[in-house]
Parts: C-alpha cells; sequence; structure tokens
C-alpha cells in the first residue's frame, strides 16, 4: 500500500561555507526522519529535529567527501556523522563502495554503517527510499529516490554535474550515470548536494532544459567536452 502524498516531509538545508544542502525526509504522521548527508553544523540540525518533534531514525550518505559527512577539510574539522551518532544511535547507510572511505573519512565503525546497493530500500515510517548507485564523482557516489523527488548528492547539480579529476573519480562513469538520472521523468523534482544554481532545486524536465551535461549525446562527445 503506497503511502498518502501529504505524509512525506522533506526539509532542505542550506549549511557551510560551501553552500551544503542537508536534508531531512520522513514522516509527518510517524514524525521518523532520515538525516541526507548531515555535516557542519550538528547542534543546529538537532534542535530544528526537536523543534518540529521529528526523531532520527536513520543517516543516508550520498558520498564520504568530508563537507558531506564531515572529517578533516580545509585544515579543520567538520562536524558530521559521527557527531550524529554521538548524539543518537542509528545506522549510517552508505553505498557497499563508499564504505571504507567513510569509515576512515569519519572514524566511525563498520558495525555503525548498513552497506546497501543500486535498488535497495528504506522506508522511514511508511516512507520508502530508493538508493540509486550513480558513480563517477566518487565510486560509490548514490542518490536518493522518494516518490517523484531525487536527492542527488553531487553527482548532479541544476546547472553541471560533480567534479570528476579527484581521486576514485571517473568521466565516463559519471557520463553514465547521468544519462541513467536524465531518464527519470521530467517532473521528478531534484535536490542537489550544494546551491550552486540560481534556485535551490528544480524538476528534471527544467534541468534537462539548462544543465549542458545532461544533453551530451554520446560518450566520445563527452569525453571531448570534458577535455579529454
Amino acid at each position: 500500500m503506497s503511502e498518502p502524498e501529504e505524509e512525506l516531509f522533506i526539509e532542505q538545508i542550506e549549511m557551510g561555507p560551501m553552500q551544503n544542502f542537508v536534508y531531512v525526509v520522513g514522516s509527518r504522521i510517524t514524525r521518523e526522519v532520515a538525516l541526507v548527508d548531515p555535516a557542519w553544523d550538528i547542534g543546529g540540525l538537532f534542535e530544528r529535529l526537536e523543534e518540529n518533534d521529528f526523531t532520527p531514525v536513520a543517516v543516508l550518505v550520498t558520498h564520504y567527501h568530508p563537507d558531506h559527512c564531515g572529517g578533516g577539510m580545509m585544515g579543520r574539522r567538520i562536524e558530521g556523522v559521527s557527531e550524529v551518532l554521538e548524539r543518537q544511535g542509528m545506522k549510517v547507510y552508505v553505498h557497499k563502495e563508499e564504505a571504507q572511505g567513510l569509515k576512515r573519512i569519519t572514524g566511525i565503525s563498520e558495525t555503525d554503517m548498513a552497506k546497501v546497493d543500486s535498488g535497495d530500500t528504506l522506508r522511514v515510517g511508511n516512507i520508502e527510499i530508493e538508493f540509486l548507485h550513480t558513480p563517477g564523482h566518487t565510486p560509490g557516489s548514490q542518490c536518493f529516490r522518494i516518490k517523484e523527488t531525487l536527492v542527488s548528492g553531487d553527482t548532479l547539480f541544476i546547472q553541471g554535474c560533480g567534479r570528476v579529476d579527484l581521486p576514485g573519480s571517473d568521466i565516463d562513469q559519471m557520463y553514465h550515470s547521468l544519462k541513467r538520472l536524465a531518464a527519470l521523468p521530467d517532473d521528478t523534482l531534484l535536490l542537489p548536494g550544494h546551491n550552486y544554481g540560481h534556485v535551490p532545486n528544480a524538476t528534471m524536465g527544467e534541468t534537462k532544459e539548462q544543465n549542458t551535461y545532461l544533453r551530451v549525446p554520446d560518450i566520445e562527445t563527452w569525453r571531448q567536452f570534458m577535455g579529454q
């Protein structure tokens, strides 16, 4: 049985100097939520949850870069999933190919993680979240599909895509991941990992109209487009 539309709760919160988006996703009825890429201000995030009577029951990580999950970066320590777990025990859902990187960057343990694969699902209250493996930015990058909404991390931005010149990045994998996301229905709401666009979210139809990365016709043209 599908959940009623009004049960779905999604909040987009901009945090940190890199314009990261943290998401709270869950059920208005059960008040259970998952935290997507919690980083930068964990205390402030939990204050928002308490003010709205939400209980976090899971952490979802799009990829292991510290601005999305915490750890050392730019000579500073960024708060993230380890601070979440210090406040409240729950599982951190990470793609199986990203687990060791997440463990190394954040210091969480093997038992803290739930390793997932593309097509796996998680229910938060009556809300189903589907995990989509979208490698390219990192080997285990993943997006989260919730009904007609896609939380895309650093795989897809409204006007671009994640960098492919970092350790573990792969230009060809990014091409195939973007093609997969571009095939989603045009009314899918895209919620990216950073506030890099003129607007914080857009439909896939709107994104395809303005994002040149989604209009490259084949992989050879893509390699040339990306300077390879």
